[in-house]
């Protein structure tokens, strides 16, 4: 009986620090909410190819807020909106974040993802991090731990990936992006850094072109400085959450799947930011007839 009540306490225990745990992981993905200054930073660091040229360095600037759309047990996601020029807002990334997901999309090349399943074994206690396009099609995902350790609070993740919007109209050399990611919060805001290897992909196998370093770095600033991305969320949310709406069921009707990067010399993004647009003004939105136009829209593309 002694034996048993051990046991028992062990388990309650183990328990305990698990729950401890994830509500630290919580905390720390939605502290990258809020309003912040942003510095876009990347640099090629090493080349493998004799006659490889490096490109310039890349560097921007701006302001974004990191909307919290949804807060679940198992389900953080957050949208960010960019805010360029004299206050343009630019629907920007997405990421969602999901608690021991067996579930990931692995990019291939040419806009072609495949569904994988990983153990639960492996993923106990990760998450994953899905990250996506402007128009909420799918970019890349991994899973990881959250570390909170000598007050440092991180999560790294690596996966395979499209081109980089600031590169994929400007590059044809390579195909695919060997990401590795890290979260880390820190005392003024967070850091999203990243080692990315530029790869072309053949039948033949990977050809690794060059590396580089990725250092984005977000400071917090007052939520007024955002305002008008705020605003601009206030019109436009129901609009995209029908859209994220369609693309589940796109997901869960391929568990492999591909489409067009254009049609009609136009992008998926721009056809989908612009009936946006025209459902911002309009005087009777409708979700299911919203829902039926992209889901018209996107199937063209896959199709």
């Amino acid at each position: 009986m002694k034996n048993i009540l051990i046991c028992l306490m062990l388990v309650m225990s183990t328990l305990a620090v698990a729950q401890s745990k994830k509500k630290q992981d919580q905390q720390a993905i939605k502290e990258m909410c809020g309003c912040y200054e942003i510095t876009f930073n990347f640099a090629e660091t090493f080349d493998y190819q004799r006659d490889y040229q490096f490109h310039d360095n890349y560097r921007t600037k701006g302001f974004e807020w990191a909307q919290l759309i949804k807060d679940e047990k198992e389900e953080i996601s957050i949208q960010h909106l960019l805010i360029v020029g004299g206050g343009q807002i630019v629907k920007h990334w997405r990421q969602d974040w999901l608690y021991e997901n067996t579930a990931l999309y692995s990019y291939v090349k040419d806009n072609s993802w495949e569904l994988h399943t990983l153990p639960k074994s492996e993923v106990k206690g990760q998450w994953s991090q899905k990250v996506y396009h402007v128009d909420d099609s799918p970019r890349y995902e991994s899973s990881g731990s959250w570390v909170h350790v000598d007050g440092k609070h991180y999560w790294e993740g690596a996966s395979d990936s499209p081109l980089p919007r600031r590169e994929y109209s400007k590059r044809s050399d390579y195909n695919v992006m060997l990401r590795t990611n890290r979260h880390e919060l820190t005392d003024f805001g967070w850091i999203h850094e990243q080692d990315n290897g530029k790869v072309n992909r053949t039948e033949k196998g990977d050809e690794l072109l060059a590396e580089e370093k990725g250092m984005n770095v977000y400071t917090k600033v007052d939520d007024s400085k955002c305002e008008a991305a705020q605003e601009w969320w206030k019109k436009n949310e129901q609009y995209w959450a029908d859209v994220r709406l369609v693309w589940d069921e796109v997901y869960g009707a391929n568990p492999d799947f591909s489409y067009a990067e254009s049609l009609n010399d136009k992008m998926l993004y721009e056809v989908l930011f612009a009936l946006g647009d025209e459902m911002a003004t309009a005087d009777n939105y409708n979700s299911m007839e919203v829902q039926t136009k992209v889901s018209e829209i996107i199937k063209s593309y896959m199709d």
